[in-house]
């Protein structure tokens, strides 16, 4: 029953699978750091464990209905010479909310506005925060099931990378949310990386392709000279005590 255990190929599959499912989960990272960083400390783990278990249960869920999200990808409509299918309207619909979400952040930040911090608004915004992290995470599933259901053939290897992938967010995703809350200017980085993400959900949903690689490395090289900049206004503030 458990023979495929012991076979090298199915476990070179699960360390792969993982690793792809990683990278997928980075955009992710991005947006929880982002949406918990105006919650109490207490309240933003919170929000994260909740939401990231059930973003979890729903991966898991998705992935016990392989037939169905393989039709995903069949065609609705034509529009022009572009196909249309629930993937591409996933797709757009997920890169439009973000990129009205980071829009709205940035808008905020900009116009500093004074914000209700009464128990009120901090249940409102923690049941907020917590819808939010399960609607994108069903956008950024899509891709990274799909990917899971070509790369391997056995449903225990895609929960496995699944849960691994899951886990990995949640802890990346707890120090990334305090480096933004601590630094203010890394938190407008972050939301145009939201902007970018959002861009490239938008193209793939009308059939123009970004290759990942390109936005991580964009992302990879922005952060860098960011993090760079935190090092530097550190020196100074330390020689000028």
């Amino acid at each position: 029953m458990f023979e495929w255990l012991t076979d090298p190929q199915i476990w070179a599959s699960l360390v792969t699978l993982t690793i792809m499912e990683i990278v997928l989960g980075i955009d992710n990272i991005v947006f929880i750091s982002v949406v918990v960083a105006r919650l109490p400390a207490e309240m933003a783990k919170r929000a994260r464990r909740i939401g990231l278990a059930l973003a979890l249960i729903f991966r898991i869920m998705l992935l016990s209905v392989l037939t169905w999200l393989v039709g995903l990808t069949a065609p609705l409509f034509a529009l022009g010479d572009h196909a249309f299918s629930w993937r591409d309207a996933i797709l757009i619909a997920g890169g439009l909310f973000l990129l009205v979400k980071a829009t709205h952040e940035i808008h905020n930040g900009i116009e500093n506005g004074e914000e209700d911090h009464g128990p009120s608004a901090a249940g409102k915004g923690f049941s907020a925060v917590i819808a939010q992290i399960i609607v994108i995470d069903m956008v950024f599933s899509v891709d990274s099931i799909i990917t899971a259901i070509g790369m391997a053939q056995h449903i225990e290897v895609m929960v496995a990378a699944v849960v691994i992938a899951m886990a990995v967010m949640y802890v990346a995703s707890g120090p990334v949310a305090d480096f933004i809350k601590r630094h203010p200017t890394t938190k407008m980085l972050a939301l145009s990386f939201l902007l970018l993400i959002g861009v490239a959900l938008v193209a793939d949903g009308l059939g123009f392709h970004i290759p990942r690689g390109y936005i991580y490395f964009a992302m990879a090289f922005s952060a860098g000279v960011e993090f760079v900049n935190v090092l530097a206004q550190r020196r100074r503030a330390k020689s000028k005590s």
